[in-house]
């Protein structure tokens, strides 16, 4: 196996609300794409305003989603987690956390997004590194103001 296919999304905009506002937007694509789509973020608060937003982020578009409950994998086809592992794996893993989840190879892609202020860079740029050192060549995307 070749490994994940990771991809950096690098946003102009440093305000968090803009990063989030755009994972959101990835997973309704991939959503629409019949992918499963895993989204991990930092901690248990993350969850609950990111699971939040996905209801209203789009008011033209509906991405049905959960919290992936502790030690079970949900039904949705989006799932949210702030576990240290989740229980199961899924097409798609977007990564709002800081760091990389020890458990990314099992994904087929992982999208990293990456906000323009200095620590969100620092942080994208320590899990580019990362990728590297385990052999794989993660593509980027340079985009514009969201």
């Amino acid at each position: 196996m070749a490994g994940a296919r990771v991809t950096f999304y690098v946003l102009a905009d440093a305000d968090e609300s803009a990063r989030r506002s755009y994972a959101c937007r990835l997973i309704e694509k991939a959503y629409l794409q019949h992918h499963q789509v895993l989204v991990r973020l930092g901690s248990p608060d993350d969850v609950r305003e990111f699971d939040d937003l996905l209801w209203r982020f789009s008011d033209r578009s509906f991405v049905p989603h959960e919290v992936c409950p502790p030690a079970r994998a949900g039904d949705a086809p989006v799932l949210l987690t702030a576990e240290a592992e989740p229980p199961a794996a899924a097409g798609v893993l977007v990564n709002l956390g800081r760091d990389v989840p020890a458990w990314y190879g099992r994904f087929e892609r992982v999208a990293e997004l990456v906000g323009a202020d200095e620590d969100s860079r620092r942080a994208g740029r320590e899990r580019f590194r990362f990728y590297r050192e385990q052999g794989l060549e993660p593509e980027t995307h340079n985009l514009g103001a969201s």
